[in-house]
């Protein structure tokens, strides 16, 4: 459903260090001002880009990027990676949801919030 998600950052070889590292995917494609990451091309990707305006970017208030944990310990291992990699907390890992949803949420070095979750 979702080929790709853009987000803004103020460093795109930061962003792209963060990401890479964070899901162990790679960039696939390198505009110079905007990068995709991912596994393929015709699968899911974050790109992570300089806004054209040149202005900061300025993360959106609700606005959230969820990434599959793998289980409960892949979710705990991504949001302890995140922060390793200069994330901040932005809500320790645990059920949400009792036996149904367990989530682990971080803010990336630019303000973007990511959750790492699993659906039990």
């Amino acid at each position: 459903m979702i080929g790709y998600v853009t987000i803004g950052v103020r460093d795109i070889d930061a962003a792209k260090e963060f990401y890479t590292s964070l899901t162990g995917h790679k960039v696939l494609f390198d505009g110079g001002r905007i990068a995709f990451i991912g596994e393929t091309m015709g699968g899911p990707m974050i790109a992570v880009c300089v806004p054209y305006d040149a202005n900061d970017p300025h993360p959106g208030n609700g606005t959230m990027i969820a990434l599959k944990g793998g289980g409960q310990d892949g979710c705990d291992a991504m949001y302890k990676k995140a922060l390793e990699l200069g994330a901040t907390c932005d809500g320790e890992p645990g059920s949400r949801i009792p036996g149904q949803f367990y989530g682990a949420y971080a803010k990336d070095p630019d303000g973007n919030k990511l959750c790492f979750y699993d659906f039990s």
